[in-house]
């Protein structure tokens, strides 16, 4: 069984964000799956804090459209359909890709240990059927990059978009070989970027974002 993404988190910056986080995580993953109803209290308890940043998290998700408000219940995790789902990852095409290509002509070179790592990271926790740990690293990984163009709008409207991606009982596909299948091209990417092929780094960003449908569509029809 793939580790939860809900547990005890650290007392660090904001309690707020880092529940926000788990929770968008476990949603994105399917491990809380739409339609789920979850209250207050009990993730209270899950995670070990207090109701109220629990709270703020849940009413943060709810304006991105996460979840809805049950009265007097909790919240009821929404669904995004496969039409939405193109969307946001035609969108994401739209603004990654073209970026990418262009980072392959001037990319630090003296950062490519850093990005071995997290992409060896990525590895590991497909291998490990993690996807909570999956998740968060590819995050780092394709934001870390995208941060390197040095526009921070794009950078939160990507972000913005992976939050709104849900992955309906994608932990299922943790036990095919599709997880570390993706996690290799993180590899590739990088390939590319120290050989400065920014048109094939393109296409390459392309198809991967991809295959975001693909395991939608499979997960779905699982």
């Amino acid at each position: 069984m793939a580790p939860s993404a809900i547990h005890k988190v650290e007392q660090v910056s904001s309690l707020r964000d880092r529940i926000g986080e788990s929770l968008s995580a476990a949603i994105i993953s399917g491990e809380l799956a739409p339609g789920t109803l979850v209250s207050v209290p009990s993730l209270a308890v899950q995670f070990a804090v207090s109701a109220t940043p629990v709270r703020e998290a849940m009413l943060d998700l709810e304006q991105r459209g996460f979840v809805t408000s049950v009265r007097n219940k909790g919240f009821r995790v929404t669904e995004v359909s496969e039409g939405d789902l193109r969307e946001i990852i035609e969108l994401r095409q739209l603004l990654e890709a073209p970026v990418m290509r262009s980072l392959a002509a001037d990319f630090p070179l003296d950062t490519m240990p850093h990005w071995r790592s997290l992409a060896a990271e990525i590895s590991t926790h497909a291998e490990q059927a993690n996807l909570s740990g999956f998740i968060e690293r590819d995050r780092d990984f394709h934001l870390g990059l995208l941060a390197l163009h040095g526009n921070e709008r794009l950078v939160s409207a990507v972000r913005e978009l992976r939050l709104q991606t849900r992955m309906v009982n994608l932990a299922k596909m943790t036990q095919s070989h599709e997880l570390p299948e993706s996690a290799k091209e993180h590899h590739l990417m990088l390939d590319l970027l120290e050989s400065g092929d920014g048109a094939a780094l393109e296409e390459l960003t392309i198809d991967h974002l991809e295959h975001i449908i693909g395991w939608w569509a499979v997960a779905g029809d699982a």
